[in-house]
């Protein structure tokens, strides 16, 4: 619900600050004392097209800024959430526009777009009237008001699980089809790859062993060189390493015998000449292994050459060379089974879309019973409300397609009907408000009074299902009488209970029942004119209702019909 308005510089309007309540809220005032301002000024706010003319002459800027209470309202956090705006139980919303033709728009204090900003306002306003921002006017929103009067919520979600299976199937199918051409063309050209490859045959890990054994056959000489060298100098030389360990180790024997601290070092001496015993054999044993192999080098650089090639033309490294095989090998199998995969996916489809049919067909039989249902409440209420002899029609349709239709489609029967999460109808609402006229789509009328009653009936029938929380309804009373006024009044009292309801109205009848009431009035000071909205008190409601049974001229008769038609004693 809308907790608080701001309102500045905006047209005759200075300033204006109001805080609202729920239940009824009636807003009265004399004719051009800027009620239809007020109404723009919230059109603004929920993301109407802006004009510099209405800034407030003089001013550089108007802003409009309304606190709206969301705790609840699912549809409206699913917005913020999808935009990565904090989601809080108050929304703040600002529009802010400038004599150079700024138009800024704030949630939260965060700067968002104008369609987001009526995005949500969407969500959270119906404003009836002379306006465009009405639901009703709006033919794609009819199914969901013919669903929510329907309340089977079970079937309808039921059909949307198939349905976004179907939906994403679908989608997989139109992938292979973008594909098979480019599939085609690169067939061959996989074979290739994969012939050339696959004769190489890499293997991982296999390159690293190859350049290791190929650094050994290349220096088989300096090998042999290095390994005689390390004998020589630990075992056969005249001077090896060995005779001197040993020499070392009896003069440490020698050492012991007149010190007994140098025993332990003897163990250490003789451990010295076993490691270097041991070093000498591996060396030898390494040496005899030595071969030079010509064949075996050549072959070795013939195969790194070819590994090389390939990962020049394939992948960085033999790693990436195999998984690229991996990658093509996948792709041509594909393209060689792509009609067997094709086919498998079409009966997938055709099953489903069998299955969704059947679904989509349940949903179109609970709306023609709810249509007659909903077609009966709202004739009951618009004779109430002022409106003779209507014809009000739901009318349901549906579009068949052929099977070379690129249309996301059920089958029922035979046949293929185009479909949407919403299933295979399109709903629209008509009605014919005089006699001898055929219905004609609702988004035809031409009064906007009748609009607003017509909507006033549409949203008593949906009071327990219709999730907006605030309605507004500008002049609901154009063209009613006083008896009519009362009906209207009441609907409006009733559908109250559900939603906040906010009306301009010129008849005492509905103004009677305010659970609040704000007078409009055009003040002039300092040579300016300007509106302001002021909240009445009990006295002063009586007074106003008065004024607006019998004129400006207030009498004790006048007071006393008003406080009889408020219930006040």
């Amino acid at each position: 619900m809308l907790k608080n308005l701001l309102i500045k510089n905006y047209a005759l309007i200075e300033e204006i600050a109001v805080d609202f309540s729920s239940g009824l809220t009636i807003i009265t005032g004399e004719t051009g004392a800027g009620k239809s301002i007020l109404i723009d000024a919230l059109g603004l706010l929920l993301g109407e097209r802006a004009s510099t003319d209405m800034i407030r002459t003089g001013a550089e800027k108007a802003i409009v800024e309304g606190v709206f209470y969301i705790k609840g309202i699912a549809r409206v956090a699913d917005i913020l959430r999808g935009t990565e705006n904090d989601i809080t139980e108050e929304l703040i919303i600002r529009r802010e526009l400038t004599t150079k033709g700024q138009s800024r728009c704030f949630v939260n204090d965060s700067p968002v777009s104008v369609s987001l900003l009526k995005e949500i306002g969407d969500e959270l306003v119906d404003l009836h009237g002379q306006h465009e921002h009405q639901s009703l006017l709006r033919p794609e929103t009819h199914i969901d008001f013919l669903d929510d009067f329907g309340g089977y919520e079970k079937e309808t979600a039921s059909y949307q699980t198939l349905f976004r299976s179907l939906a994403e199937l679908t989608g997989k199918k139109r992938e292979l089809h973008d594909q098979e051409n480019e599939l085609k063309a690169k067939k061959s050209l996989y074979e290739f790859q994969i012939k050339e490859i696959d004769t190489v045959n890499p293997q991982t890990g296999e390159e690293d062993q190859l350049e290791s054994e190929l650094k050994i056959l290349e220096n088989t000489e300096k090998l042999n060189e290095l390994t005689n060298g390390i004998h020589q100098l630990l075992y056969e030389a005249e001077h090896s390493v060995r005779d001197s360990l040993i020499k070392a180790r009896k003069m440490v024997e020698q050492l012991a015998e007149i010190d007994g601290t140098f025993t332990e070092s003897i163990g250490e001496a003789r451990s010295a000449e076993v490691i270097v015993e041991e070093l000498s054999k591996q060396v030898q044993t390494y040496a005899s292994r030595i071969e030079f192999n010509p064949e075996r080098l050549e072959k070795i650089r013939e195969r790194l050459g070819s590994l090389s090639l390939l990962k020049k033309k394939y992948g960085g490294t033999v790693d990436l060379l195999i998984e690229f095989r991996k990658k093509i090998g996948e792709e041509f199998k594909f393209a060689e089974n792509f009609d067997v995969e094709l086919s498998k996916l079409e009966k997938e489809l055709e099953s489903l879309r069998s299955e969704c049919g059947t679904k989509a067909s349940l949903l179109t039989h609970k709306r023609k019973e709810s249509a007659k249902k909903l077609e009966h409440a709202i004739l009951s209420s618009i004779a109430e409300l002022g409106i003779q002899k209507a014809k009000f029609v739901t009318v349901i349709q549906q579009s068949t397609v052929d099977k070379s239709s690129t249309t996301l489609s059920v089958k029922i029967g035979n046949q293929l009907f185009a479909a949407t999460s919403k299933g295979v109808d399109q709903v629209e609402f008509f009605i014919s408000t005089n006699v001898g006229e055929d219905v004609k789509p609702l988004v035809k009328v031409a009064s906007g009074g009748e609009v607003s009653r017509i909507m006033l009936a549409l949203k008593g029938a949906l009071a327990d299902s219709d999730k907006t929380p605030l309605l507004i309804f500008d002049e609901i009373d154009t063209g009613v009488s006083g008896r009519i006024g009362q009906s209207v009044g009441l609907s409006l009292k009733r559908l109250s209970q559900h939603h906040q309801v906010i009306a301009i109205t010129h008849l005492p009848q509905i103004a009677g029942l305010a659970d609040a009431h704000f007078a409009v009035e055009k003040i002039e000071a300092n040579k300016k004119t300007s509106t302001r909205l002021r909240k009445l008190e009990t006295e002063e409601r009586v007074r106003e209702v008065a004024k607006l049974m019998s004129g400006a001229e207030v009498t004790d008769a006048g007071l006393k019909s008003a406080k009889e038609l408020m219930g006040i004693k």
